[in-house]
């Protein structure tokens, strides 16, 4: 059996949604209904009396013969004024006490209510079938004639205008329905988005926070979010607090750790000057080797709480160039000491930022290539400017590293599966560091021409004082 896949929980939108925007569906149509109802009877109600305002109208045609009989005359005129209406046909009936008809239309005593004996001043509305049409008809009891006689009325019409009145009475409230409906729902879904837009805000800054950001979020927000923002804030504290703990406890590690190593390599260096059997003097050099790989990573280790806490110092103005050839002035010797090629090829590249930073940085780069690429090692530093882009590159030709392994080489502590120089695998990592505080990036690409690595440093181009910004 397939486990049942659980459902995702309802956003906040959409739980207010459901419980806004569906009963405003459901309980619409009904008041509409309630209100169509009563707008339908009470139309009703106005025809039923004007039908009934008709019977009352005969009333007073009924008079008394010479014998004492009642009798009613209509003439053309009057007759025709009873049976006016621009849509139905009327039908009247007056049957006199005994049941005989005084005037009118003969269909009528076909119907059961002809038959009905009601009191004076009674009234009957009912709505009975009347040959192939059903009719609306109002029977009235009164006293009628000199002799106050119970007489019967009856009078019809058929159903034309109740029936075009209803039809319009039906679209005009589905409409007006449809509409409140729709008003109500844009309503209802404007006034959850408005008030979702300081929870949107406080995820979106919430988001943006690292540990270079730490300040108080915004308490400009409703009140409902004063709690949240509270502990936001304290964990912000708290994380801050940790955070500078955290470097303050590598840097004064690294800085307690390069004094005795800086002692031993003197001392290992002094062993190496003085008599010793031959024997020992590998051992020596194996200590020598640790040594600077030790002093090394403290000094990488160094750098990089430096470099988490160097960006809080507002950025200036330089040059990549001029970065490359202060870094130069130390590299280059240390390369012909060692029988390494090292090329520039150096353009404007103007910048923003911290030059500590970004002279660690390159040391970084160069330290890997000449590490890495091997006593052969041939290394080129370029610098230059495209589009909106300032870059930095340092290329060589040693072994690379392989597409599959290059965004894992970025991380700290992780080297090539290929890498045969000794390192710690922080070179990368604190590059990386260093251009994403600076809001660029670190790429691991192919060399231009063979085999090696290229590491491109992009940031965003910046003119320098007194410079014309670049189209």
């Amino acid at each position: 059996m397939t486990a049942a896949v659980p459902l995702a929980p309802l956003s906040l939108k959409q739980r207010l949604a459901l419980w806004l925007i569906v009963p405003v569906l459901l309980t619409t149509p009904l008041l509409g209904w309630g209100l169509y109802r009563l707008m339908y009877d009470t139309a009703m109600g106005w025809l039923d009396q004007s039908l009934g305002d008709t019977a009352l109208s005969l009333v007073p045609l009924v008079h008394a013969r010479p014998d004492g009989s009642l009798a009613m005359e209509v003439s053309a005129a009057t007759d025709q004024a009873l049976r006016f209406d621009r849509q139905d046909r009327v039908y009247y009936l007056v049957l006199g006490p005994d049941g005989q008809a005084l005037q009118g239309d003969g269909p009528l005593r076909a119907l059961p209510q002809a038959r009905q004996r009601l009191p004076a001043g009674g009234w009957a509305f009912a709505s009975p079938q009347l040959g192939s049409e059903t009719v609306r008809l109002a029977h009235l009891g009164s006293h009628c004639g000199p002799t106050q006689a119970l007489c019967q009325v009856l009078v019809a019409e058929t159903l034309h205008k109740r029936d075009s009145l209803q039809r319009q009475l039906f679209i005009a409230m589905g409409l007006v329905i449809a509409m409140l409906c729709g008003l109500l729902v844009l309503g209802s879904w404007l006034t959850i988005w408005q008030g979702l837009r300081p929870v949107q805000r406080l995820g979106q800054e919430v988001e943006r926070r690292d540990l270079d950001r730490l300040e108080p979020l915004d308490t400009a927000v409703p009140s409902e979010l004063s709690p949240l923002i509270a502990a936001f804030n304290r964990l912000f504290g708290r994380l801050g607090q940790a955070a500078a703990a955290q470097r303050e406890f590598l840097a004064n590690a690294a800085h307690q750790l390069r004094t005795p190593l800086t002692s031993l390599r003197t001392e290992i260096d002094l062993a190496l000057l003085e008599p010793h059997d031959p024997q020992v003097d590998p051992l020596l050099r194996r200590l020598q080797r640790s040594v600077d790989r030790t002093a090394r990573l403290a000094h990488q280790m160094l750098s990089m709480a430096r470099a988490e806490a160097e960006p809080l110092a507002p950025p200036r103005a330089l040059d990549l160039r001029d970065v490359a050839a202060q870094v130069a002035e130390d590299w280059v010797p240390r390369m012909l000491a060692s029988q390494r090629e090292m090329d520039f090829d150096l353009q404007p590249a103007p910048v923003r930022g911290q030059s500590f930073l970004l002279r660690e940085l390159l040391e970084n780069l160069l330290h890997n290539s000449a590490n890495y690429a091997g006593t052969q090692a041939a290394i080129t530093v370029r610098t230059g400017q495209q589009g909106p882009l300032a870059f930095l590159e340092v290329e060589d030709n040693g072994p690379g590293i392989p597409p599959a392994e290059r965004a894992q080489a970025l991380q700290r502590f992780q080297r090539g599966a290929g890498a045969q120089g000794q390192g710690s695998g922080l070179g990368l990592a604190i590059a990386t560091d260093i251009a994403q505080r600076h809001g660029g990036r670190l790429l691991l690409l192919d060399p231009q021409t063979g085999p090696g690595l290229r590491v491109r440093l992009e940031l965003p181009a910046q003119p320098m004082p007194g410079e014309t910004p670049k189209a």
